[in-house]
């Protein structure tokens, strides 16, 4: 059985080469089969041509659907729901990924209401407002203290 990738059956389509798509269920799995002029043919990934497979049969309809394919028949005698988890391999590297993803919203988010805490502070009729200048000068006695501190201890 010949192969086509995604891109060479949009090209069959459009030059009117399909005579019938099959959408059939094989484990937890549903994959296209096309009947083109040339015989039969599987779509398969562009990267390692395997035949393509869909977990939820509704994404492959859509797929179809998009090509411009608007009859297919679908065949569910091998299918079997409960097999859809061995199609998509554990990611432990996500995983990491999406705890530090979740960290650093946290960490966003707690840094928005710092802001805004402080920006609700400044706001107030009672806040005290230093200029660069000063608020530089207390800065460096501060630390020229330190240092003296630590030279003497």
């Amino acid at each position: 059985m010949r192969t086509l990738t995604l891109e060479q059956f949009r090209a069959t389509v459009e030059a009117g080469g399909v005579l019938g798509v099959n959408l059939k269920a094989e484990g937890g799995a549903f994959y296209v089969d096309v009947e083109t002029r040339r015989g039969g043919a599987v779509l398969v990934t562009a990267r390692e041509k395997k035949p393509r497979a869909f977990a939820d049969p509704r994404r492959a309809l859509l797929l179809l659907r998009d090509i411009g394919i608007r009859e297919a028949r679908i065949d569910t005698r091998a299918w079997r729901p409960e097999e859809i988890d061995t199609l998509r391999p554990s990611r432990p590297d996500r995983s990491v990924a999406m705890k530090e993803a979740f960290d650093a919203a946290a960490q966003s988010r707690w840094m928005a209401q710092q802001v805004q805490q402080a920006a609700a502070r400044a706001d107030r009729p009672d806040a005290v407002w230093h200029d660069a200048e000063s608020a530089f000068d207390s800065l460096d006695k501060e630390m020229e203290a330190r240092i003296a501190g630590q030279a003497s201890g």
